[in-house]
This record gives C-alpha cells, structure tokens and sequence, in this order.
C-alpha cells in the first residue's frame, strides 16, 4: 500500500527563522516540503519568489512540492526546474492548454501537479488523469494560510479517486488547507496520499512532535 506523506507548508514558517524552520523538517519525519507561490493576481495574496525558493533549496534535504498559485505558470517552467524544485503543480483555473503545461513540466525532469479550486469538480480531470502526477484538492480558498476546512473535501477525494482508479492513473491525491489531526485520518480513509500543514505544524509548540503525530495518525 502506498505509504501516506505529510508534507509541512513553509508558508506558515518564521520567515525571520526560515533555515531554522526548513533544518526543523529535514530532522521531523516530514516527507515533503510544501512551497507556495502566489502572485497576487491568481490569488489575492503574494509570497515569495524565486531568490527565497532558492534559499530553500540550498538547505532542504527532502523533495521541494512547489503549488503555483499564479497566472501563466508556463513562463517559469525552466527557471523552477533549474532551481532544483521536484513536483511542480499549476491551477486547473490558470492553463488553457493544460495537457501542453504537464508535457513542459516532465520534459524538465519534474512530476507534474494539477491542482483544483474549492468549486472545481475533479470531473474535468477525465481527460487529462492520466498525464498528472499529483493532484492537489484545495480545502480551502487558495491565496491565505489558517483557513478553515472545506467539508465537501472527503466526497471530493472519494471522486477523484474513483476516477484515477477507473483510468488506470498513477496520480497521487494531495490536500491543501486546513489540515489538522482532526481531520487527516478521514481524508486518508477518502483516498488521500499527501497531506499538506501549515499553521497546525507551525504554530504548535512542538512542530516535529507534531509532525511525528500526523504521521502516526496516517499511518
């Protein structure tokens, strides 16, 4: 069976501490290190950019899960590439030419992510599962950290891996938003594989053990 991943989001890290934030994941039983791009126009919020991708990438010892969260994701496809990045995920919302966007993401050597907004159904996947790599299930309106849960989330998953059954896909299910030990081992009974944490990670008083604990529940 595959094995569950949690995947800590650095949005929700101490930017004034964010090497000692990312060394706190490398030594955690973290899988994952979440990285969320937003430009402001895709969402109404703005995070970071490249040179702060960068700085995560010359200290993080595990694979970098980078969400775009922006406009013309096709314009940064090589720079995030050569930035070391390992799954690369754009918006179904923001490619209208999806399939051409996951063939130049594989073509740079990185698995290839489609996420969905909160009031897009996982039907208009039926085409294109095959082709994706890791599907991210917004629980949460994306541009913001410490929203809370979207409730129709669990039907969501159950759907989507339905679907990904029915075609044969390798996709993995990724949740995005509002995850905490509530609600993390119904989203892994759902069909979940990777669970994205932010503030529950991050603002707790012991993130590793946090994280050691939402990996336990999981399990």
């Amino acid at each position: 069976m595959q094995k569950k991943l949690v995947a800590p989001s650095l949005l929700a890290s101490d930017f004034a501490n964010l090497q000692r934030d990312i060394e706190m994941v490398n030594q955690s039983d973290a899988d994952w290190f979440h990285l969320d791009i937003m430009d402001g126009v895709f969402v109404p919020n703005i995070s970071f950019g490249m040179p702060v991708v960068q700085a995560m990438a010359k200290h993080a010892q595990k694979p970098l899960d980078v969400h775009l969260m922006i406009v013309d994701p096709d314009r940064y496809i090589k720079t995030f590439a050569k930035l070391g990045v390992h799954h690369l995920t754009v918006h179904y919302e923001a490619c209208p030419h999806l399939h051409r966007t996951l063939q130049a993401i594989k073509a740079e050597g990185m698995k290839a992510g489609v996420a969905l907004n909160p009031h897009t159904p996982v039907s208009l996947l039926e085409d294109i599962i095959q082709d994706i790599d890791i599907v991210i299930v917004m629980s949460v309106n994306p541009g913001f950290g410490g929203q809370s849960f979207i409730e129709n989330t669990y039907q969501k998953v159950k759907d989507l891996k339905a679907l990904i059954e029915r075609k044969k896909s390798n996709a993995l299910i990724e949740i995005d938003g509002g995850v905490n030990d509530a609600n993390a081992k119904r989203l892994v009974d759902a069909g979940a594989d990777v669970l994205v944490a932010g503030s529950f990670v991050f603002k707790s008083d012991d993130p590793s053990q946090t994280i050691k604990e939402l990996k336990e529940k999981i399990a």
